[in-house]
């Protein structure tokens, strides 16, 4: 076998020339032109006095929801409404078969009319023996025993009375009315359904104009307002935006707070609205919008433009050199599309509206700045941020 040997030259020479391969390739990677800078639009803090309006969630509820039981036993032999409609006061709603309810009052009545009869009899004894004894013909235990059954018969002409009173009553709740206007629910019994007293749910009306809308505060909610509530009546006119976003015409007022905090820490207020329409129904959730403060000089930005993660809130300002900076902020309560800044951001600064995730910190940008109106005339667009 041939063995090779290499000169300590030619090694030396192998190596140098590597390292010249290796520099080169070094150098060409270093001279690669530096990354293009992201295009975003941005805009200027907005500062000016805003008048500050606090939103809670809220659930309709009827003013009055009377739940409709029996008062007497028995079958239902009729039901003069279908479920759903609209009653009003005392109109008809059920009725329970009265045939022995009448024959109660019947005898009843016979019987008040036989103990009317004795008590006429037993008053003509006591003016007869009144006068005997005045003429000291009879013997005064005589007159003593026909008082006692005088009062002993108008005794009992009172329990009679009372006996004939309630079978009377008996009788006229067989026919079952509504206590109140609104709205019956559509679970009702059918004819021909035994019921007892207090035991059958027969039907639940609900009233429907004026409705209830029941929201709760947390404890420096209620403070903040309490003090509002010294120098302006904010109770007046609350709005209500219903769940497809559309807001009520009707104002409300506020009408109902609970007497406590709960558990939670929060308290329960009822404002009540008109709902002549019938568009609010028991049940519905709606946010309430309540009117506060009025900031002077309040820092806004675009609710768009704020980017919550992990508890903490960003946004990302166009720094010095046009670089993108992620800043944190404190926000404050949100002003229709806008959101009120308490700290992070001055007057002056410039906030990215569009395309913010594609900046991470330092990037160079290319910034296209924006007003409030174009912003509010384009359509959402989330697919650049």
């Amino acid at each position: 076998m041939k063995v090779i040997h290499w000169s300590k030259q030619y090694c030396y020479g192998l190596a140098v020339s590597l390292v010249a391969v290796m520099a080169a390739g070094c150098g060409t990677q270093a001279a690669a032109p530096p990354s293009m800078a992201v295009v975003v639009k941005a805009m200027k803090v907005i500062q000016r006095d805003t008048p500050v309006t606090y939103e809670f969630v809220g659930q309709v509820e009827a003013k009055n929801e009377v739940q409709i039981r029996a008062k007497v036993s028995g079958n239902i032999v009729g039901r003069m409404v279908t479920g759903g409609v609209a009653v009003t006061k005392g109109q008809p709603l059920f009725q329970i078969d009265r045939r022995q309810y009448e024959s109660a009052m019947l005898a009843a009545r016979a019987q008040l009319a036989q103990a009317e009869a004795a008590l006429a009899n037993s008053r003509l004894d006591v003016a007869r023996y009144k006068t005997l004894a005045g003429q000291q013909a009879i013997a005064e235990q005589v007159l003593d025993n026909a008082l006692a059954v005088e009062q002993q018969d108008e005794a009992q002409v009172e329990a009679y009375q009372a006996r004939l009173q309630q079978a009377e009553d008996d009788l006229a709740d067989t026919l079952i009315v509504s206590p109140v206007s609104g709205r019956i629910d559509v679970n009702t019994l059918s004819a021909g359904t035994f019921v007892q007293p207090g035991v059958n749910l027969l039907a639940t009306v609900s009233s429907i104009d004026p409705v209830l809308v029941s929201f709760s505060m947390s404890e420096n909610e209620y403070l903040r307002f309490a003090r509002l509530g010294q120098k302006s009546s904010w109770g007046q006119g609350l709005k209500l935006v219903l769940s497809d976003g559309s807001e009520y015409p009707i104002t409300g007022k506020m009408e109902q707070m609970d007497r406590s905090l709960s558990q939670d820490g929060t308290i329960i207020f009822k404002a009540a609205f008109s709902n002549s329409q019938g568009i609010l129904v028991p049940g519905m959730f709606a946010r309430v919008i309540a009117q506060g403060e009025i900031r002077h000089q309040a820092l806004l930005v675009p609710q768009r433009a704020v980017q919550q993660m992990l508890g903490k809130t960003f946004v990302t300002v166009v720094a010095e050199g046009d670089k993108a900076e992620s800043r944190p902020v404190t926000m404050g309560p949100r002003v229709g599309d806008l959101w009120l800044v308490e700290t992070g951001l001055k007057a002056g600064d410039r906030v990215i509206v569009e395309g913010f995730l594609k900046t991470p910190p330092g990037t160079p940008l290319n910034v296209s700045m924006i007003g409030l109106g174009d912003l509010q005339a384009a359509k959402p667009n989330t697919a650049g941020q």
